[in-house]
C-alpha cells in the first residue's frame, strides 16, 4: 500500500378422436373417477415443483459463487491524487495506502453479509491458478496452508499506522457464511492508541505473468461500512508485493501494486504502482504512479470486485486496474525506464489483505482516528482468485 496513495414437447393431442366427443359411451362414474385421478396427479406435481424450488432458493451460495460478474458503470474520477507520504516499508510491508472505515457487525441494524452476487466467473481465455472462497467454519482463523499472518505494531510497516496486527480470531476470522473478515477494534479512551486489527498474505509468492502472458488478481470485497463522519483513520487494502522482498530485495524497487485502497470512509478506490527508488525516483515515491481517487459508490455496503491485470503479451507491457469489471486505469511500460519496469513488474508476487488504522495516507486526507471513529469496522472478503493466460 502506498502512503498516498466477475419444454419439454407439447402435450400429445392424438387421443382427441378416440376419447373426445366421438368416444364410445362411458358411465358417469368412470368419468368422474378418471377426473379425480387427474386432479390428484396435478396437485402432486405442483407440490413437488414448489418444494424443489423452495429448497433451491434456500441455498443460493454455490450458484451465486459461479455467477457471471455484473457489468458496472465506470467510476468517475475524483479530484485528488495520492499525496506523498513518509517512510519506507520493510520486511513485507507496504508503502502507506488508503483504506476506508467499517461498521461493526454488532452495530445496531447491521445485517449479516451474504455471498456476493458478483462472485468469481473465470474470465474468457484464462485458467484458474488459485481460488479461495473462504468457506471456513465460523470463528476459525486463517487456513495456514495457504496464508500467513503479519503481526506486530503498525509502526514497523513504515506507513505511520497505529494499530497492532494480531492473529486473534477477534481480528481475523471466518464468519461461517463464505467470508474471511478483518475487524478493527479499539479499547480505551485515547482514539490514537489501543487499536488492534488484522493483516495476512499468501504463502505463495509465485503469482505472476510469464513473458507473453497475462495474470489477473481479483477479489470480491465489502469495505468497512463507515462514513466520513465515523470512519476517520480506516485504511483497508488489497495489494501485492514483488517476491524479491522475501529474498533480500528492497522496497520500492521490487515493485508494489495496490489493487484496492480506500481511506476515511470516502467510498472511493485508488490503484497504484510503486517502483524505483524512494524518495523520488522514476515513480515519484513515496506517492507512486496511480489512478488518483475514483468514486466507488456502495462499496461500503455491498460486495464489489477489485482486480488488476499485468499484461506481458503486448508491447509496451501494461497494468490494468478494474472495478466491477470496468477498466478504470491503465499504466504502460513506457512511463518509466526499462530497468525500473523490469525490476518492479516482470516477476512473481505475493498477495496481501489488511485493515490498517491511521497512517500517512489517511492523514493526507484529514484522517484521524478521532473521538468519532467507530470500533468494530470490518473488511469482508468473499473470494480471492488468480487467473493466467
Amino acid at each position: 500500500m502506498s502512503e498516498q496513495f466477475h419444454r419439454g414437447s407439447p402435450g400429445d393431442d392424438s387421443g382427441a378422436g378416440a376419447g373426445g366427443r366421438h368416444a364410445a359411451p362411458m358411465s358417469r362414474l368412470v368419468i368422474a373417477g378418471a377426473a379425480v385421478a387427474v386432479v390428484v396427479v396435478l396437485v402432486g406435481a405442483v407440490t413437488a415443483f414448489a418444494a424443489a424450488r423452495q429448497g433451491r432458493d434456500a441455498n443460493p451460495g454455490r450458484s451465486l459463487a459461479a455467477a457471471k460478474p455484473g457489468a458496472a458503470t465506470a467510476p468517475s474520477p475524483g479530484p485528488a491524487t495520492k499525496p506523498a507520504g513518509g517512510g519506507t516499508p520493510t520486511g513485507g510491508a507496504k508503502s502507506a495506502t488508503a483504506s476506508a472505515t467499517a461498521t461493526s457487525s454488532s452495530q445496531a441494524g447491521a445485517k449479516a453479509p451474504t455471498r456476493s452476487a458478483t462472485a468469481a466467473a473465470k474470465p474468457g481465455g484464462f485458467k484458474t491458478t488459485f481460488y479461495d472462497s473462504f468457506d471456513g467454519a465460523a470463528g476459525t482463523g486463517l487456513d495456514t496452508s495457504k496464508y500467513r499472518y503479519d503481526t506486530g505494531p503498525g509502526s514497523k510497516f513504515g506507513t505511520g499506522e497505529i494499530e497492532t496486527m494480531t492473529d486473534s480470531t477477534r481480528n481475523v476470522f471466518h464468519d461461517g457464511r463464505g467470508h474471511l473478515v478483518l475487524r478493527a477494534l479499539h479499547s480505551g479512551s485515547d482514539p490514537a492508541s489501543g487499536w488492534t486489527s488484522g493483516r495476512f498474505e499468501t504463502n505463495s509468492s509465485s503469482f505472476g505473468a510469464a513473458k507473453g502472458g497475462v495474470v489477473r488478481m481479483e477479489a470480491s470485497i465489502r469495505q468497512p461500512n463507515v462514513t466520513r463522519t465515523n470512519g476517520a483513520g480506516y485504511w483497508p487494502a488489497f495489494w501485492m508485493l514483488g517476491n524479491g522482498l522475501r529474498n533480500g530485495g528492497t522496497w520500492p524497487a521490487i515493485g508494489e501494486v495496490d489493487i484496492l485502497e480506500d481511506i476515511n470512509g470516502r467510498s472511493s478506490v485508488f490503484g497504484t504502482l510503486h517502483c524505483g527508488t524512494n524518495p523520488g525516483g522514476p515513480c515519484g515515491e513515496s506517492t507512486g504512479i496511480g489512478s488518483g481517487e475514483h468514486s466507488c459508490g456502495g462499496c461500503q455496503t455491498g460486495f464489489h470486485t477489485y482486480a488488476v491485470e499485468i499484461d506481458r503479451s503486448q508491447t509496451p507491457e501494461r497494468i490494468r486496474w478494474f472495478l466491477d469489471g470496468s477498466n478504470y486505469f491503465t499504466l504502460k511500460q513506457d512511463r518509466v525506464d526499462a530497468a525500473t519496469w523490469r525490476n518492479a513488474v516482470d516477476h512473481p508476487f505475493f498477495i496481501i489483505f489488511d485493515l490498517a488504522i491511521g497512517g500517512g495516507f489517511p492523514s493526507a486526507f484529514g484522517g484521524g482516528p478521532n473521538a468519532q471513529t467507530v470500533s468494530g469496522g470490518e473488511m469482508t472478503i468473499d473470494y480471492l482468485a488468480v487467473y493466467n493466460r
